[in-house]
């Protein structure tokens, strides 16, 4: 049964909230047809050139990001879906925005979510492609992991917001983008975040997202009602603080920040939107004096609502070791609508208007770069090759969704036929196709842009990030030595951003196998044998899978007894790479 919320709708209601937040502040903008929220003086900022900055995510989480854009913070925030990464189209929409050729750039600040890295990371790539200055630092400040193995990561919280108060104040001086991501960088290694609910959150038009005993409270679970590490019954305040910084501070753990007699600190108690003040402030005084009493400083404190999970009746504490730059950074004045100091200013005031500019929407269309074009025949053999790897896509639907039942949520097959089915769709008719087919790199950001749309999640965001930094590969370069770079350029930005390497148990394996292979492989060798070589590569290596232990994406969170069947992402890219071989083959007869 749904829980009760005040939205006008369901679908509406992220976009309501950013209206009605732009409503109350004159200071910021948001963007026609996109949720994104900008500084009403942007422009100014480029002209003056200082470095603009970027932050975004999921929404639910108010008042993040939105309502930390103004005057020394974000330059612009992107929103998505409640609890779900927004799409590479509207992040790069507020790029282009805020990074204009021979600025000084923008740095994105990345929340460690396997979906945020992706379809950042995708908008990053693609506006470097455009000669766009853009650098990032991803925060994953958790400190609730208790394994010392790999896993998906450490999660981003609250810390986030100090991070973006840091690098908001190092561009408001005139830092360079360099010094900021170094900074920001440096900033994160210093800090660490837990939390304890005592409800659940629910979204909105649903249930709660998990459920918790009337007596019982959860230790370390993450912003959308993910597990924490420890359920117990209900304790008093002192003992609950007790609890969370025991295991902050635990060095048993790969994820615990040290701490010691006479270090200096900042502290966030952060309320993760369903706790009362007076909670709130009870918490808050039994942080500093457990803090103090281990005769550590705490020298700044803050204390509210920062980065909520809708309704959840909990808390997170973030503490942040300090030196003179970071003190220098959070006492720095502001003006946004969500940051406030422990001594409240006077003199302010925010006038309510309604703002919204237009900006284009980014088309799945790419204009011609002018890169090196083919013949008409390789155009067809490439037309054929791209309909029959989505038609074999298309096919494996009901398969790759029975092996993604077994480590995920069952819609593999499902995603990858609705991006199949799109650029089959865009691709049009072999003897006058809509898509760029006689220029490579075009085509490949062409397809990049098709599949971020339309498959959307993570697969969406991989894919878009393979084509992407594949197309960098093919601007010059059209010989079967450009095609394999491309292949093994994107294969290592999937690597990048996903977090994922060879042996995790996702589709790096078999992608990477196909790569290891074809270097292997002298030149002078037949073509049709190099890559008949490398589909085999990738065939084994995603049948590998089936015993490996899950290391990165969905899976990782899946007990390993689960884990019986071949990975479904690396098993799809056998069945690309095997229509691709049956075009060639009967090209080259």
């Amino acid at each position: 049964m749904a829980t009760k919320k005040l939205v006008n709708s369901v679908d509406s209601c992220v976009d309501d909230a950013l209206r009605g937040l732009v409503s109350v502040h004159s200071g910021l903008r948001i963007l026609q047809d996109h949720k994104i929220v900008v500084r009403e003086d942007i422009d100014e900022v480029i002209k003056a050139g200082k470095v603009t900055l970027l932050c975004g995510g999921g929404s639910g989480h108010e008042p993040a990001q939105a309502g930390y854009v103004g005057l020394g913070m974000l330059s612009v925030a992107v929103a998505g879906a409640v609890f779900a990464s927004p799409p590479p189209s509207s992040i790069l929409t507020a790029l282009r925005y805020v990074t204009k050729p021979n600025s000084a750039g923008c740095v994105v600040v990345i929340t460690n979510y396997t979906g945020d890295r992706l379809n950042f990371g995708s908008a990053i790539e693609r506006a470097r492609h455009e000669g766009l200055k853009v650098d990032s630092v991803t925060i994953g400040e958790d400190c609730a992991l208790t394994s010392s193995d790999k896993s998906a990561g450490r999660r981003g919280l609250a810390g986030t917001v100090l991070l973006n108060k840091i690098c908001g104040a190092l561009a408001e001086e005139g830092k360079s983008l360099e010094d900021i991501v170094k900074f920001g960088k440096y900033v994160t290694r210093n800090m660490g975040t837990m939390g304890v609910s005592l409800t659940p959150c629910s979204v909105p038009g649903s249930g709660p997202t998990f459920s918790l005993g009337e007596d019982e409270m959860e230790l370390g679970l993450g912003l959308h009602g993910e597990a924490g590490v420890k359920r117990t019954k209900i304790k008093p305040a002192n003992e609950v603080v007790k609890m969370i910084i025991d295991h902050m501070t635990n060095t048993s753990t790969t994820t615990h920040i040290k701490l010691k007699a006479g270090d200096k600190v900042a502290c966030m108690v952060n309320n993760l939107g369903g706790m009362s003040v007076l909670e709130m402030n009870i918490i808050a005084g039994e942080v500093i004096k457990q803090l103090e009493e281990r005769g550590v400083a705490v020298e700044r404190a803050y204390c509210g609502s920062f980065m909520t999970s809708l309704e959840m009746a909990g808390l997170s504490l973030t503490i942040l070791h300090l030196d003179d730059t970071i003190k220098r950074c959070l006492d720095t004045k502001v003006s946004v609508p969500a940051w406030f100091s422990p001594i409240l200013s006077r003199g302010t005031s925010v006038r309510e208007t309604p703002a919204s500019i237009p900006v284009k929407q980014s088309d799945v269309q790419v204009e011609s770069g002018n890169y090196t074009q083919i013949s008409s025949e390789a155009a067809d053999m490439l037309y054929d090759m791209i309909k029959l790897s989505m038609e074999r896509l298309i096919a494996s639907e009901d398969e790759l969704n029975k092996l993604d039942r077994e480590s995920g949520d069952g819609d593999c097959g499902t995603t990858l036929a609705r991006g199949a089915k799109d650029i089959i769709k865009q691709l049009g008719k072999r003897d006058k196709p809509n898509l760029p087919v006689n220029c490579p790199a075009d085509l490949a950001l062409s397809l990049a842009g098709v599949v971020e749309q339309s498959m959307g999640g993570s697969s969406g965001a991989l894919y878009g990030l393979f084509l992407t930094s594949a197309s960098r590969s093919l601007q010059n370069d059209v010989t079967e030595s450009g095609w394999k770079e491309a292949l093994c350029e994107g294969t290592s930005t999937v690597m990048r951003y996903g977090g994922a390497h060879p042996g995790d148990r996702t589709m790096v394996d078999a992608l990477f196998a196909a790569v290891s292979a074809l270097n292997a492989l002298e030149p002078t060798s037949c073509p049709v044998t190099r890559l008949e070589t490398a589909v085999q590569a990738a065939e084994s290596a995603a049948q590998a899978t089936a015993s490996m232990e899950a290391h990165a994406g969905r899976a990782s969170y899946v007990s390993a007894e689960r884990l019986k069947y071949p990975d479904p992402g690396a098993v799809a890219v056998t069945v690309w790479f095997n229509a691709i071989l049956e075009i060639l083959k009967k090209t080259e007869k």
